[in-house]
């Protein structure tokens, strides 16, 4: 039982295309649990996610923005390559999108309650923003948290002067470890609201937070999050979403407690086309005669679009439960095109020849699109150009102390020659073994036996001495040598050097 006593939070994970199961999951909740999202604390959201966020803080309309979300996915399957074509710019198109369907006031809804999750470029580090000064603001941080690199562009968009990219990179699902979070991803695994694949696999991947169930259903997801599937697929992951956040609700008892009235079969209930976009379409003020007329409108429209030529897969009820304003989007996104120019371009050998004449139309449609952006660019190239010159500047510094780092470790590694200030003593033999010309091997026992002639210093060498005084440099020296243990020649060394300082060096005449 999900317990609501000292708040919530509801995070929207990061999923490219399958953003369209956050609408679905955003649509039940407004229409079966508005008090979820009025009384939250805060909406967090990654990528995708942040999209969606934003549409349910700053209430916007859902159908809008399925609509729009349809859109692009025909907009990228249309072209050979799909979203890689150079000729589909991600970031422009979100962009105009955005500033379409928010309101003016969007950022002061936002402020305060709308959690965005960014990466920063230059440690990597995940910054959850929630404070914007104005619509540009949170329109460009939401840009930045769908930043994919290389997919969307090869420079990261900034916010307030610093380079982020996906916020899904580092944090695809924020404050998912607080247990009043109500966590919502479109992959199978651990989260609160989310599809329940038919798999007996228990094994998981935890991708940046995001709990992923090892299955051929995710394996699909995974695949289309970046290359959008059909509008048909499209609308049953939306479908998908309601359900599976209708089963969440009815699971933790969330219909019964604010709402008796919804907590009756899905069959059963109902629908008002302005509960999609409550900031514009005022329910609550019309009549019941104009409720009635509006559900017996919808009937009918139901009826005419079964009337209508199938261009669904499945049968039209999958979509049943969809506010009216989701199924008209999805409605205009299936419908085929009509012409004679849709139905030859379908054709299958135009298909092929579209593919066969790539290596040469690619080329001119690259140029095209490249002088559209550098155009598009011009406005940001200084910026650009600051940020890209710091870049490599940091990248050229943290190659060089890398190579200096290396380059140190190795001559340390090294073994370390002793600098010998003097010529090393003469070896005087007076045994007659040694005195042989024949190799001669060395013996512990032998050592008080070897002598050495070592020269005295002229700081030891006595000022005054007699003719037949014997100066202690006019004969070899004996340095004894002692055989024990390790332990005990380290005490009988230590007390011969200690002697030694104390009462000078003394040797021994022979």
């Amino acid at each position: 039982m999900f317990e609501l006593d000292c708040g919530w939070n509801i995070s929207f994970a990061g999923c490219g295309f399958l953003g369209v199961y956050h609408i679905g999951v955003a649509s039940c909740l407004q229409e079966q649990a508005p008090y979820l999202i009025k009384d939250t604390n805060k909406i967090y959201g990654a990528s995708a996610g942040a999209l969606t966020a934003a549409a349910l803080v700053c209430k916007a309309c859902l159908g809008e923005c399925c609509a729009d979300v349809m859109e692009v996915a025909k907009e990228a399957r249309k072209r050979n390559l799909g979203p890689l074509h150079p000729t589909f710019n991600l970031v422009k198109i979100l962009r105009n999108g955005l500033y379409r369907n928010l309101p003016d006031d969007a950022h002061v809804l936002a402020t305060g309650r709308l959690c965005i999750s960014l990466t920063r470029v230059s440690d990597g580090e995940n910054v959850l923003v929630s404070e914007f000064n104005s619509k540009e603001e949170l329109i460009q941080a939401l840009i930045c948290s769908s930043f994919v690199p290389i997919y969307c562009g090869l420079i990261p968009p900034s916010f307030r002067g610093v380079r982020y990219v996906d916020g899904g990179i580092s944090n695809n699902l924020p404050q998912y470890e607080l247990k009043n979070t109500i966590t919502i991803s479109p992959f199978s695994g651990e989260s609160d609201i989310c599809p329940r694949d038919n798999s007996t696999n228990f094994h998981e991947l935890r991708v940046t937070n995001t709990s992923i169930q090892f299955s051929l259903g995710n394996l699909y997801r995974l695949t289309r999050a970046l290359f959008p599937p059909e509008p048909k697929i499209l609308a049953d992951m939306c479908q998908q979403g309601y359900n599976d956040t209708l089963r969440f609700l009815k699971e933790n008892n969330l219909l019964k407690q604010h709402n008796p009235t919804l907590a009756r079969p899905i069959s059963d209930v109902q629908h008002p086309t302005a509960t999609c976009c409550p900031g514009r379409d005022k329910v609550s003020n019309m009549s019941s005669n104009r409720l009635k007329e509006d559900r017996i409108k919808n009937r009918m429209l139901s009826i005419l679009h079964l009337l209508r030529p199938q261009h669904w897969t499945k049968d039209d009820c999958l979509i049943e439960n969809l506010p009216p304003r989701l199924q008209k989007a999805f409605f205009e996104a299936c419908k085929e095109k009509s012409g004679l120019y849709a139905q030859l371009t379908n054709l299958l050998p135009m298909r092929v020849a579209s593919y066969m004449l790539l290596p040469y139309t690619l080329p001119f449609e690259s140029a095209y699109s490249f002088a559209l952006r550098m155009v598009e660019w011009l406005p940001d190239f200084p910026d650009d150009v600051r940020w890209l010159q710091a870049l490599m500047r940091q990248i050229g510094s943290s190659l060089y102390q890398h190579a200096k780092k290396r380059i140190g470790s190795e001559e340390q590694s090294q073994s370390v020659l002793r600098k010998c200030m003097s010529l090393p003593p003469t070896l005087n033999m007076q045994t007659s073994p040694l005195s042989l010309g024949t190799y001669h091997q060395m013996s512990s026992v032998e050592l008080d036996q070897w002598y050495w002639d070592i020269p005295t210093p002229p700081a030891l060498q006595p000022k005054h001495t007699s003719p037949n005084q014997k100066g202690p440099g006019s004969s070899p020296r004996q340095i004894c040598f002692f055989t024990s243990s390790d332990s005990e020649t380290e005490i009988a060394s230590d007390e011969y050097f200690e002697t030694c300082s104390e009462n000078g060096f003394q040797y021994d005449e022979t």
